[in-house]
């Protein structure tokens, strides 16, 4: 039996809380540390790990000038408290509260005294890898006065290396990082606008053109209507015209002139042959006739250029007087004499 809950999820997703989700998604895209937008328009950082300074840009070694006003101090191991925590995928929309409660639960510091902070090291189909790191807010300030002689907590962000994995401390200078990072999205943001609108009004501007040119193409398009009136009916009358002419033409080309083939033939086979038959239906010509020599006829037809196939349907036979009997089937060429 299902519970009612279980009524509401689609994918393993809740859907009434889709706007979390859709929430939880932009801020991702906008402001996670892997953030493909961050990583390009996030400021650069030169952060002091006591033997050397590096330039990292959104979370990423960079090669960066190390004036930058934004700066960071890397901790040292001993006095961070990792781990690594997997968190269902469907729980990434309440990702920071989870977290949150995981650092009341862990950190051995008093509540008013515990900095933390995340980032996530990987994911698969179900779960998201990420680790967090808790540190004593006293004991890092010590540790910055002693080593970097700062005593101001907002005068430089705190970071941890977890694995090869930067993790930004809360509570300390990343403020200035945050709001030169938000300025710069939103004059981004600004630009895409003004594209934006600019690419409207070309649009507009064009509509504007298009529907003047189609209403000048729509008055040419009546006026040449009207014109074309007489036009069609002539075209009409050409038309019917037309047909007549074809018809007139398949019937000569169905039934063609006999008499310039029968006229070739006398030609060619001359007095030493004789045609008993002759039927003709468009190019098509069939003969029965005699000759002497039956093969030397049909190879003398064969070699009229006037003549495209010259086939013989039957074997000749033998007749009398010497005869010899002959049946050819011969297709004319486009220029036989009309």
């Amino acid at each position: 039996m299902l519970e009612k809950g279980q009524n509401w999820e689609l994918f393993g997703y809740d859907v009434r809380h889709l706007g979390r989700y859709w929430t939880a998604a932009w801020r991702d895209v906008l402001w996670a540390h892997d953030s493909p937008v961050r990583m390009r328009l996030d400021e650069v950082v030169s952060v002091s790990s006591g033997a050397q300074t590096l330039c990292y840009q959104g979370g990423a070694a960079c090669a960066g000038s190390l004036d930058s006003q934004c700066k960071a101090v890397l901790l040292p191991d001993q006095l961070v408290l990792c781990k690594q925590i997997r968190v269902p995928l469907q729980a990434e929309s309440e990702l920071g509260s989870l977290l949150e409660l995981e650092v009341k639960a862990s950190s051995p510091f008093a509540a008013v005294d515990t900095r933390w902070g995340w980032s996530v090291v990987g994911r698969d189909e179900s779960h998201i890898r990420v680790a967090l790191a808790i540190v004593s807010a006293s004991a890092t300030m010590a540790f910055l006065g002693r080593e970097h002689a700062s005593h101001d907590s907002l005068a430089q962000e705190v970071w941890v290396d977890v694995d090869g994995v930067i993790v930004v401390l809360q509570g300390f200078g990343e403020g200035l990082r945050e709001r030169r990072y938000r300025r710069r999205l939103l004059h981004c943001a600004a630009l895409v606008a003004v594209i934006a609108v600019l690419l409207l009004a070309m649009a507009g501007v064009s509509a504007l053109f298009k529907g003047a040119e189609l209403q000048r193409l729509e008055q040419m398009s009546t006026a040449t209507t009207s014109r074309a009136a007489e036009a069609s009916r002539l075209k009409s009358v050409l038309a019917v015209a037309t047909q007549t002419i074809d018809a007139a033409n398949e019937v000569v080309a169905l039934y063609p002139n006999p008499h310039a083939e029968l006229a070739r033939l006398t030609r060619l086979l001359g007095d030493e042959a004789s045609i008993s038959s002759f039927s003709m239906t468009g190019p098509q010509m069939r003969l029965r006739g005699r000759a002497g020599d039956a093969a030397l006829v049909m190879e003398e037809l064969t070699d009229e250029p006037g003549y495209l196939e010259v086939q013989a349907p039957q074997a000749i036979s033998r007749v009398a007087d010497g005869q010899e009997q002959f049946y050819l089937d011969i297709r004319v060429g486009e220029g036989a004499p009309k």
